[in-house]
């Protein structure tokens, strides 16, 4: 007779009611929601929970839930109005230090959370938001950094009182000096300031400054580092509840914001490489004269103001963008103001320059990082091109040194400016090529039509099982329901998001599931033909077509493991979706109709088998 031990009875109904418990918070949908937390990634404590509460109660909004998961709040609430205002509310009232992010969050019950189990996520196409591709210029990040050489080699040999002239030409730093004697003190000074850059002589008076192989690759590396950093830091302030932001190839960053409802707002911010310099003014000279000659005189720089006046300004930088600390937009004396806070450098240099320039012209340069096509050899190339505008020229009444306020902006431009100071520079120039927004509608629609493919997809399958093999074939079906809700367990299990090919794997897989069951049911066929009894017919069918299931579906994973290795995302997705439905219809097709079989017919002596 066919019966199962009452240990592997017990192990297939275990793993249904298991799977069926995983899979059940995806059927409580979403609500709108706040994520909070701390901008440090820091845990929130059960006082910042009490103190989200009391500012609810007290503005009269009542959220439908609140808990804490992974060391953030979830507040949930009815209606997105009550969202929206509640966002509003809890930014002023909590303050800079949190973030404060629109979200959807499953309506999971108490009781499921407490187990740990959570719905499966929801990729970018299904969710909506904007998908961002970034390209690093990393040769900017090398010149920025031989920059920085030539302006501390310059300080460098002033102080010691050696006379030179520093130019930047290409990948080198020329240092030409006014006396071939100070050759040997001048190149000793180089190397115990940075012992790694490679230092050469060319003739007696110059010296040639270059990085190493080792420096330039460090260099690249730490700027996509760096900028992964700081795009983090902006989507933080943006308030985007789960995004994605990671390293793509060799110089690109890709961003993911999921539910962002502002995508314009989202790519002004992101890819924004704005920062500051603050100059002080020439004076004696005269701009209009150096604009008329197209150049300007030795030390000087002639930039424009935003009415278009040429401003002429020394080309020293007292203070740059990475030096802040913090910066925060508001009025002063009722015009949009950005108040600044800087750091132990920073405030220092602004001191000195303060203390022994009262009464003279400071000038702050807002600096931008974009990009222009121009033709070279017949090709039309893109090529990174930096644009200096003068914000603000004020004159130096008092000596300050870490904090300060800047005006001449209007109010986006404060508030914009404001948090691409806080969130810290790029440390190379980004820029978009490629964007994607899917809107919430779009997303649901997305969903709307993968679920109707599978509903139909199963529906179809299993009226084919049901009649052309019966019994058996209601069977199958109820193992190929249950393969679903698998799936849908393992997904919610490992939060693996689901994305629209990742459906299509699914879709796939409800073909595919019964595959397994059709070679059983042939082979039983074969066995009735062949004059064996039902019952030996059943276990010569599970026994002898087990090969062949098995060869079938590892070779399908070979194939799903090798996509999910050299895929990108989408085919990803498709991959890990395919590769669990392999994975669980092994286990329902074969053992789980297996033992349903048994429990039927397994006791019973048969004259037909209902095949």
């Amino acid at each position: 007779m066919n019966r199962y031990p009452a240990w592997k009875n017990l192990l297939v109904l275990a793993v249904v009611l298991l799977g069926i418990l995983v899979a059940l918070p995806n059927v409580f949908g979403d609500a709108p929601a706040l994520q909070i937390s701390h901008d440090t990634g820091e845990a929130l404590e059960d006082v910042e929970l009490q103190q989200i509460r009391l500012a609810l109660d007290n503005a009269g909004l009542e959220p439908t839930a609140m808990y804490e998961q992974e060391g953030h709040a979830i507040v949930q609430f009815g209606s997105v109005e009550d969202q929206l205002q509640a966002s509003d509310l809890l930014r002023s009232s909590l303050g800079k230090n949190y973030v404060v992010a629109l979200t959807l969050a499953p309506q999971t019950p108490a009781w499921l959370r407490s187990l740990g189990l959570r719905p499966m996520s929801l990729g970018l196409d299904l969710r909506g938001g904007v998908h961002f591709l970034f390209e690093v210029d990393i040769d900017a990040a090398v010149r920025q950094r031989l920059q920085s050489y030539a302006t501390d080699f310059s300080k460098l040999l002033r102080d010691e009182r050696i006379r030179r002239s520093v130019e930047l030409r290409d990948d080198r730093v020329i240092i030409r000096l006014a006396d071939p004697a100070d050759m040997d003190r001048a190149e000793a000074l180089l190397v115990d300031a940075d012992p790694e850059v490679e230092i050469d002589r060319e003739g007696p008076d110059t010296l040639v400054v270059r990085m190493t192989e080792d420096q330039i690759r460090e260099r690249r590396d730490f700027a996509i580092q760096q900028n992964i950093v700081t795009l983090r830091n902006r989507v933080n302030e943006l308030g985007v509840a789960e995004p994605v932001v990671q390293r793509q190839g060799l110089d690109r960053i890709v961003v993911q914001l999921p539910g962002i409802q502002d995508p314009s707002q989202a790519e002004r911010v992101l890819g924004a490489t704005a920062t500051l310099e603050f100059h002080l003014v020439c004076e004696g000279e005269n701009p209009l004269e150096a604009e008329r000659r197209g150049r300007a005189p030795l030390g000087c720089d002639l930039l424009y103001d935003r009415q278009g006046n040429p401003v002429l300004l020394k080309r020293r930088t007292i203070v740059t963008g990475d030096q802040l600390v913090d910066a925060t937009s508001g009025f002063s004396e009722g015009l949009p103001a950005v108040f600044v806070r800087l750091d132990s450098k920073g405030a220092r240099s602004m001191l000195e320059t303060t203390k022994a320039n009262l009464g003279k012209p400071m000038a702050v340069v807002f600096v931008e990082q974009k990009r222009e096509t121009i033709e070279r050899d017949g090709k039309k190339i893109e090529v990174p091109k930096e644009e200096k505008e003068v914000i603000n020229v004020a004159t130096i009444r008092g000596v300050f040194s870490s904090s300060f306020q800047i005006t001449g902006l209007d109010v986006l431009e404060a508030r914009d400016l404001a948090l691409l100071l806080r969130a810290g520079a790029l440390a190379a120039p980004i820029f978009k090529v490629e964007e994607r927004t899917i809107g919430p509608s779009l997303g649901r629609d997305n969903i709307e039509k993968g679920m109707e493919a599978v509903v139909i997809g199963l529906a179809l399958v299993a009226l084919f099982m049901i009649v052309y093999y019966r019994v058996f074939g209601l069977i199958a079906d109820l193992a190929l329901l249950m393969n679903l809700v698998l799936i849908v367990a393992l997904l919610s299990l490992l939060q693996a998001s689901l994305t629209l090919p990742g459906i299509a794997g699914i879709v796939l897989t409800v073909g595919m599931a019964v595959d397994a069951n059709v070679l059983i049911f042939e082979r039983m066929r074969e066995e009735v033909r062949n004059g064996n009894s039902p019952q030996a017919s059943i276990e010569a069918g599970y026994a002898k077509a087990l090969s062949t299931i098995a060869d079938a579906n590892i070779t399908t994973l070979i194939a799903a493991i090798v996509l999910f290795a050299f895929g990108t995302g989408p085919i990803k997705g498709f991959a890990v979706t395919l590769s669990l439905g392999i994975v669980t219809s092994m286990f329902t097709a074969i053992i789980g109709t297996r033992a349903v079989v048994n429990l039927v017919y397994g006791g019973r002596r048969l004259e037909r088998l209902p095949v």
